[in-house]
């Protein structure tokens, strides 16, 4: 076997395909975002704009956020030195923990070092409690959903996305005793596209399924105090296990699930996904901590937020632009060409000083190749007219339709 050869022909077909991915150097400043440094190929320095990025309200510089992260750092020095289980809880935990549970009205919560290991270990886990558990998935759930349901080694099913009627159908042709849970996301992060969460759960209270949601697009962003999409429905006290994540909305790092008290237990005793990694540094659960309390009451925060998607997909649907529009916060522009798609990147990149990076296969399908972008309330009418002036010039040279809106 000629190992170099088959890394060669794996890389060469990324390559040729047009999906090939490049990590951009940036830099942040503190206090400038959503501006930032590229470092340029050629080691020159060049003054960005990031358009792609998912610290969707700025809280990753928030001064509320940087001071508990300094008291922090200077309380207990740098790492955690642990699992959880040894050495690695703290008081910083313990209170973010506390925080969470709070915020979702839960009696518990339980903390991961991401939303992706929380998904994967939770999903995988839960058939170890409810054996012969049949989990019935959304076919467009994240990769972390997907992982998780694969490796618990129990039944599966796969809905077709946000199809309420097959998921019907699919629990109508397993046995009544069996127990169930239903996995599904509030806002799908490519499309922008919410899920149906009444009709979900009222088919779980049907069937006597367990309901699983990913939040991790929403917290911090909807509802009163930022709980999620579930919480501005009124509907999160009917969902048993509610994940989120604390690195984007919240600007911070790390993940975790909000439930039944007895259900966290359950996990963190069962859990290798939990059990035998390292905890997040306590620096980090106290600035994350400082944001999800902050953005408990900043409800001007979130509906800046929302002005400035809005307006960002009026001015591009005013061009003619293709772009998906579901009501949410994520502003996808269709190219639907993995060539093209990357070709107005680096165009953006490097001529206007704009960053988006582009969305390929596999994390969208082939063919609905696209550009996504995360306006913040920290994008302003300057950053605004910036972009949308870039992709009104480059659009005609990429010879893209504008005709046929996506959404």
């Amino acid at each position: 076997m000629d190992y170099k050869a088959k890394i060669d022909l794996a890389l060469n077909n990324l390559h040729e395909e047009g999906r090939y991915r490049t990590f951009i150097d940036i830099e942040r400043k503190n206090g400038a975002f959503p501006h930032a440094v590229w470092t340029r190929p050629d080691g020159q320095e060049q003054n960005i704009t990031v358009w792609c990025g998912n610290d969707y309200l700025g809280m990753g510089q928030h001064p509320v956020v940087l001071e508990a992260m300094h008291e922090a750092i200077d309380a207990t020095g740098a790492g955690s030195g642990g699992t959880r289980n040894i050495s690695g809880t703290t008081v910083y935990h313990k209170r973010l923990e506390a925080e969470l549970a709070d915020l979702h009205q839960k009696e518990g919560a339980l903390l991961f070092t991401s939303a992706y290991i929380a998904n994967d270990a939770t999903l995988s886990t839960l058939p170890k409690l409810f054996p012969g558990l049949i989990i019935y998935s959304d076919a467009l759930n994240h990769a972390s959903m997907i992982e998780g349901v694969r490796r618990n080694g129990g039944a599966k099913r796969i809905f077709r996305h946000n199809d309420v009627e097959h998921l019907r159908e699919l629990l109508e042709a397993d046995p009544s005793d069996a127990p169930k849970l239903i996995a599904f996301e509030s806002v799908y992060s490519m499309d922008g596209d919410f899920g149906p969460i009444e009709q979900i759960l009222d088919l779980a209270d049907e069937f006597n399924a367990l309901t699983y949601i990913d939040e991790v697009h929403a917290v911090g962003m909807y509802g009163p105090r930022g709980a999620g999409v579930a919480e501005r429905d009124g509907l999160m006290g009917r969902i048993d296990i509610i994940n989120g994540t604390l690195a984007k909305a919240y600007g911070v790092m790390g993940g975790y699930i909000a439930a039944d008290a007895k259900l966290c237990d359950a996990i963190r005793s069962y859990a290798p996904g939990f059990i035998f990694t390292t905890s997040l540094a306590p620096t980090i659960a106290a600035g994350a901590a400082a944001s999800v309390r902050h953005l408990k009451t900043d409800q001007a925060l979130r509906e800046a937020h929302q002005t400035q998607a809005r307006i960002l997909k009026t001015r591009l649907k005013g061009l003619g632009l293709p772009i998906i529009d579901h009501g949410s916060h994520i502003v996808p522009v269709h190219v639907g060409n993995p060539v093209k798609c990357k070709m107005i990147s680096d165009r953006l990149l490097e001529d206007h000083g704009i960053y988006v990076q582009p969305i390929n296969f596999p994390t969208v399908p082939r063919g609905t190749e696209r550009l996504r972008f995360t306006p913040s309330p920290v994008h302003g009418p300057r950053e605004m007219d910036a972009l949308v002036h870039g992709l009104d010039d480059l659009w005609s040279h990429c010879a893209l339709n504008r005709a046929e809106l996506a959404g």
